[in-house]
C-alpha cells in the first residue's frame, strides 16, 4: 500500500467513526422513542405491533451495541497496533457476534413483517384465525434464536465455504420472497385505493369498512417503504461480501467496504422515521412523548 493510499484509508476510518458516532446516537434516541410509541399505540393489531417492536429492538441494539463496538475497532485499527492486541481481538469478536445477531434479526424481521402484511391483505377474515399473537411471538423467538445460531456458525464454529454458500442461497431466496410479497402488497394497495374511491358514494353505510381498509393500506405501504429502505441499505454490503468471498486474491484494500457497513447501519436510524411518517397513530404518540419530555424539562 502506498503512502497516499494509507492516508486516504485513514481519512475514511476517521470519517466513518464520525458518521457512526452520530448514527449511533440517532438510532438510540429514535428507536427508544419509537418503541415507547408502538407500545402505546393500541389501535395497531397485536401481531403487527409485536413485529414492529422486534424490528425496533434490533435497530436499537445496532445503535446501542454494534456501532460503538465498530467504532472501537476502527479506532484501534487506526493506531495500527492491532496485531496480537488482546483488546482489539476481544472487541472484534464482540462486534462480529452482536453485529451478525442483530443484522440477521433485522433481516428476518423485515421478511416476517412483509409476510404478515401480505397475509393480512390476501386472507382478509381468515387472517385473524391464522396469524395469532402467540404464533407471532413464537416466530419472533425463533428469529432471534436462529440469528444467534447463524452468528455462532459464522464466528465460532467456522464451518467454512459450504455453510456460506448455503446461507447465501437462503438469503437470496428470502430477498426474492420478500420482493414478491411487497410487489403483491403494492398491487393490492393500489386496488384498495380504487375500492375506497368507489365506496365514498356509500360512505354513510360503509364507514367502518373504509376505516379498516384505510388502516390496512397504511400499514401495508409502511411495510413496502421499510423493505425498499432495507434493500438500499443492505444490498451494497451483501454484494461486497459476496464479491470478497468469491475473489481468490481478496478485494483490494479500499474504503468502499467501510462506507457500505455505515450505510447498512444507517437503516436502523431510518426505520423509526418511516413509522413516524407513514403511520399516523404512531406519529401522534411520538409527538406526545416528545412534548411530555420537553414539558418536564421546563
Amino acid at each position: 500500500m502506498t503512502m497516499k493510499e494509507a492516508k486516504d484509508l485513514s481519512s475514511s476510518y476517521i470519517a466513518n467513526c464520525v458518521l457512526n458516532a452520530f448514527l449511533s446516537y440517532t438510532a438510540i434516541m429514535l428507536n427508544s422513542i419509537t418503541i415507547h410509541a408502538i407500545r402505546k399505540t393500541s389501535s395497531l393489531p397485536k401481531p403487527l405491533r409485536t413485529l414492529l417492536l422486534s424490528l425496533a429492538v434490533s435497530d436499537l441494539g445496532v445503535g446501542l451495541i454494534v456501532q460503538p463496538l465498530y467504532n472501537a475497532c476502527l479506532v484501534i485499527e487506526l493506531q495500527q497496533n492491532n496485531e496480537n492486541n488482546q483488546s482489539f481481538n476481544a472487541t472484534s469478536i464482540a462486534y462480529r457476534i452482536t453485529g451478525f445477531i442483530l443484522s440477521f434479526a433485522s433481516f428476518f424481521g423485515v421478511v416476517s413483517l412483509s409476510a404478515d402484511r401480505f397475509l393480512a391483505i390476501h386472507l382478509h377474515l381468515r387472517y385473524q384465525e391464522l396469524v395469532t399473537h402467540k404464533r407471532v411471538i413464537a416466530v419472533i423467538i425463533s428469529i432471534w434464536v436462529l440469528s444467534a445460531i447463524i452468528s455462532s456458525m459464522f464466528d465460532y464454529w467456522n464451518l467454512g465455504d459450504i455453510f456460506k454458500v448455503i446461507l447465501g442461497i437462503v438469503s437470496t431466496a428470502c430477498i426474492i420472497i420478500i420482493t414478491f410479497f411487497n410487489f403483491k402488497i403494492y398491487v393490492a394497495v393500489r386496488r384498495h385505493v380504487h375500492q375506497i374511491q368507489a365506496l365514498q358514494v356509500q360512505q354513510a353505510a360503509q364507514n367502518g369498512e373504509m376505516a379498516n381498509v384505510g388502516r390496512l393500506r397504511k400499514s401495508a405501504i409502511t411495510t413496502v417503504y421499510v423493505y425498499l429502505v432495507f434493500l438500499v441499505c443492505y444490498l451494497p454490503q451483501i454484494c461486497w461480501g459476496i464479491a470478497t468471498e468469491a475473489s481468490e486474491s481478496g478485494m483490494p484494500n479500499t474504503d468502499a467496504g467501510l462506507y457500505f457497513l455505515t450505510l447498512m447501519y444507517l437503516n436502523s436510524s431510518l426505520n423509526p422515521l418511516i413509522y413516524c411518517w407513514k403511520m399516523r397513530d404512531i406519529r401522534h404518540n411520538i409527538i406526545n412523548i416528545i412534548r411530555s419530555a420537553f414539558s418536564r424539562c421546563n
